[in-house]
């Protein structure tokens, strides 16, 4: 697929509008091309390449809208998905929280494009695949795993005058590795927009180390523990959180972060002074497009929790204009503040404690609490005197990430993780967490 240029997809966008007799017209055009290779028994399973290119317009008539979507690029065919959504529109019932397209907007650019991975080929991918296939064979080791990479552009234009285009890299790997008889696991996850920061030999080694170390697990007694989660653990639990950090949800009653009366606990002191959470498409190791794709809004670096105290809400273009503020872009990454510790560091400042290494099949328990339920896996480990002393049988969980940032006695330093149960970039550091509530044994391992 070749990436369009910003003067190909504004030539594009403009001959969409053209078209157009609605009130207002949207148009997004989005490509990419989807590179990957699967492995699992030591061998590999699947590899493939994907493109494709697609063109969405939406318009509105008066409250109507409509929404069609096509990947024809000829001009007999820009017209037909026009008049498709325009179509629509008219046989839509009114939408009452229908919102004008936004005004013109500045989007100053953000590096999220690397050449390095941009060129990466199958040689590269099967690279990354033969690297943990070799070495868990010579140690009668089993692996499985999974590497995309994606080289993608993402164009948005409305009859307003805003325009944004950009491209955009990443690749992201996991490879999980068991001993030949099943009773020990390792896992890890790297994610990188970058291919030059990527190393497949340091990330598996990583779960051939976690796989052989976790065999012989002894069971201990669910309970309280001081917990260290590694960061990929930590990720899908604040992903939940983070979610409700929406005005509207807070304001009619629907989330933690809600009020009796209709306030919201904006300004409210909730998480230990260390928690320091932000949004930043400009930082440098997770940089995000400058817009908001929802509704084109311009994004800025916004602090949520600062010290502690929520600092910041999500306000949609209809809720701000029903409050009579200013509405705000939806984060595209997530950053938390951390410290130059690594893991091993936190695991030697331990007397006695657990190490985690991923959460999984997390559920929501309680929305007013963000009360979860989960599982540990693939590495779970006791702590004594400041040195792992033996795996143990993982447990079920049941925990709030509101508590657990309420309980950290120490953090570590960020990594880059893109979490499961979240749409966010995210860079996590490790941390360690008092009183976190083991519920039950799971014979998983």
């Amino acid at each position: 697929m070749t990436i369009l240029t910003a003067e190909q997809t504004k030539a594009l966008t403009e001959r969409l509008m053209k078209f157009s007799k609605a009130d207002e017209c949207i148009v997004t055009v989005n490509g990419a091309r989807t590179g990957n290779i699967r492995f699992a028994r030591n061998t590999v399973s699947t590899a493939g390449l994907s493109d494709d290119t697609s063109i969405a317009v939406q318009v509105a008539f008066g409250k109507r809208q409509g929404t069609a979507t096509i990947n024809e690029f000829d001009d007999k065919s820009l017209e037909k998905v026009v008049r498709r959504a325009e179509d629509l529109a008219r046989l839509a019932p009114e939408n009452p929280e229908f919102m004008p397209a936004v005004a013109k907007q500045v989007f100053k650019s953000t590096d999220t494009f690397s050449a390095r991975t941009a060129a990466i080929d199958p040689e590269f991918r099967a690279q990354a695949a033969a690297y943990a296939l070799e070495a868990c064979r010579k140690q009668n080791l089993v692996a499985a795993g999974f590497f995309t990479d994606r080289t993608s552009f993402s164009t948005i234009a409305n009859s307003n005058g805003v325009f944004g285009h950009q491209a955009v890299t990443g690749l992201d790997f996991t490879c999980t590795v068991r001993t030949a008889d099943g009773r020990g696991s390792g896992w890890v996850t790297r994610s990188a927009r970058d291919a030059g920061r990527f190393d497949a030999r340091e990330a598996v080694d990583v779960a051939i180390e976690k796989a052989l170390r976790s065999v012989e697990a002894k069971a201990i007694e669910p309970g309280r523990y001081t917990v260290i989660l590694e960061p990929a653990a930590t990720s899908d639990l604040l992903g939940y959180m983070l979610g409700g950090f929406d005005a509207r949800q807070a304001d009619e009653g629907r989330s933690f972060l809600s009020k009796k009366g209709g306030a919201s606990r904006l300004g409210d002191k909730l998480f230990d002074s260390q928690v320091n959470i932000w949004a930043d498409p400009w930082d440098k190791d997770v940089p995000v497009l400058p817009w908001d794709n929802q509704n084109m809004l311009a994004r800025e670096r916004t602090a949520l929790i600062k010290d502690g105290r929520v600092n910041a809400l999500d306000y949609s273009l209809f809720w701000a204009a029903k409050k009579g503020v200013r509405p705000t872009a939806s984060a595209g990454n997530i950053i938390m503040a951390g410290t130059s510790k690594s893991t091993a560091e936190l695991i030697a400042n331990t007397k006695k404690g657990v190490l985690v290494t991923r959460t999984w099949y997390i559920r929501m328990v309680d929305p007013q609490s963000v009360a979860l339920t989960g599982l540990t896996r693939d590495g779970t480990f006791y702590i004594e005197n400041g040195k792992i002393k033996h795996p143990i049988k993982n447990f079920r969980f049941n925990e709030s990430p509101v508590t657990m940032l309420n309980n950290i006695e120490e953090i570590g330093k960020p990594v880059i993780i893109s979490g499961d149960e979240s749409q966010y970039a995210m860079l996590i550091p490790p941390m360690k967490v008092r009183d976190f509530n083991f519920t039950s044994l799971s014979d998983a391992v």
